[in-house]
């Protein structure tokens, strides 16, 4: 087999689709989020504004989170030297699961270099730890829960995305006796639509089925303390295991899963994706645990988060842009064709110095190709005047429809 062939035959097919995905060069600069400087293929470089990026509070700059790192850092120097079981669990892990399992409400926190890992490790683990776990799971939900499923050699039900009847449905249709748990979001990044959370967590009650949420794109941001929509709901309590990250909201790295103190213990027993990795840099979880804890006080962020991502979409539907507008802080402008997005995202990004990465399949469904924009308190009103104009003129130069999306 000419393999060198093959590779090309690939890559060309992303080429000839409009999907061909290209790395941007960025150093974001302390103290100027969200600038950056972008270094052209051809080694210029070019001040810009990231509007894509998911540090959505801009903790990756704050003075309270740097703080804990350098200190960390000289204190404990770079790694920490080994896996969680040998020799990788230091006091900056425990303390950085002590403020997740705080933050929660629950007895345990459990902290994985990703929350892809996370999500992919504790779900392909449960069945180990219930035989027979019927795993019912949103059809939209995030590629890493759809690897931990698919991978754990169980049952698997996949339900219309928010079809809370569907879902119904296919739990009466089940041996009653089976385990189960269903698999949800809370905040949907492609659309920014919110899961039926309540009525999700009555049918769970009713068929005695655990529940897993993954709040990565809400932790930080909702609540009264940043603990994600289950808390702003007042549903927290109800849930049985709560995914997230630290490298959105919170501004560092990792992902973690809070719930009892016997589920986490038994993750982290059996779960070869926390077993064999190397633990966090002892200054990144000194550096997560700063930013959760600050964020639990800081609701006026919060506000202004919301207030900046109401403000863009009211500014783009005003100009009939097609937004879609669920009510949450993602603001996604659908273009309905890759080659048409990728353009469009090329030139924002040279004649504007505006940055904004195209969203192409299998990412969303074909014909919803779109920019994704994450407007966040460090963007300023001469940020969003300049983001705004150049979709203006842009949408106007590409002769794009302007007829408005309903939520």
């Amino acid at each position: 087999m000419d393999y060198t062939a093959g590779l090309d035959a690939a890559l060309n097919r992303l080429h000839e689709e409009g999907r061909y995905r290209t790395f941007i060069d960025i150093e974001r600069r302390k103290g100027a989020f969200p600038k950056a400087i972008w270094t052209r293929p051809d080694g210029t470089k070019k001040e810009i504004t990231v509007w894509c990026g998911n540090d959505y509070l801009g903790m990756g700059q704050h003075p309270v989170v740097l703080s804990a790192m350098h200190e960390a850092i000289d204190a404990a120097g770079a790694g920490s030297g080994g896996t969680r079981n040998i020799s990788g669990t230091t006091v900056y892990h425990k303390a950085l699961e002590a403020e997740l399992a705080d933050l929660h409400r629950k007895e345990a926190a459990l902290v994985f270099t990703s929350a892809y890992i996370a999500n992919d490790a504790t779900l392909s683990t449960l069945p180990k730890l219930f035989p027979g776990l019927i795993i019912y799971s949103d059809e939209l939900n995030h590629a890493s829960m759809i690897e931990g499923i698919r991978r754990n050699g169980g049952s698997k039900r996949i339900f219309r995305h928010n079809d809370v009847a569907h879902l119904r449905a296919m739990l009466e249709a089940d041996d009653p006796k089976a385990p189960k748990l269903i698999a949800f979001e809370s905040v949907y990044s492609m659309d920014g639509d919110f899961g039926p959370i309540e009525a999700i967590l009555d049918l769970a009650d009713e068929f005695n089925a655990l529940t897993y949420i993954d709040e990565v794109h809400a932790v930080g941001m909702y609540g009264p303390r940043g603990a994600g929509v289950a808390e702003r709901d007042g549903l927290m309590g109800r849930i049985d295991i709560i995914n997230g990250t630290l490298a959105k909201a919170f501004g560092v790295f990792g992902g973690y899963i809070a719930a009892s103190a016997k589920m986490c213990d038994a993750i982290r027993s059996y779960a070869p994706g926390f077993i064999f990795t190397t633990s966090l840099p002892p200054a990144v979880a000194a550096g997560a645990a700063a930013s959760v804890r600050h964020l639990k006080t800081d609701q006026a962020l919060r506000d202004l988060h919301q207030t900046q991502a109401r403000i863009l979409k009211m500014r783009l539907k005003g100009m009939g842009l097609p937004i879609i507008d669920h009510g949450s802080h993602i603001v996604p402008v659908i273009v309905g064709d890759p080659v048409h997005t990728k353009k469009l995202s090329d030139m924002l990004l040279e004649d504007f110095g505006i940055y904004v990465q195209p969203i192409n399949f299998p990412t969303v469904p074909r014909g919803t190709e779109r920019l994704r924009f994450t407007p966040s308190p460090v963007h300023g009103p001469d940020e969003m005047d300049k983001l705004v104009k150049a979709m203006d003129q842009l949408w106007s130069h590409c002769a794009l429809n302007r007829a408005e999306l309903s939520a």
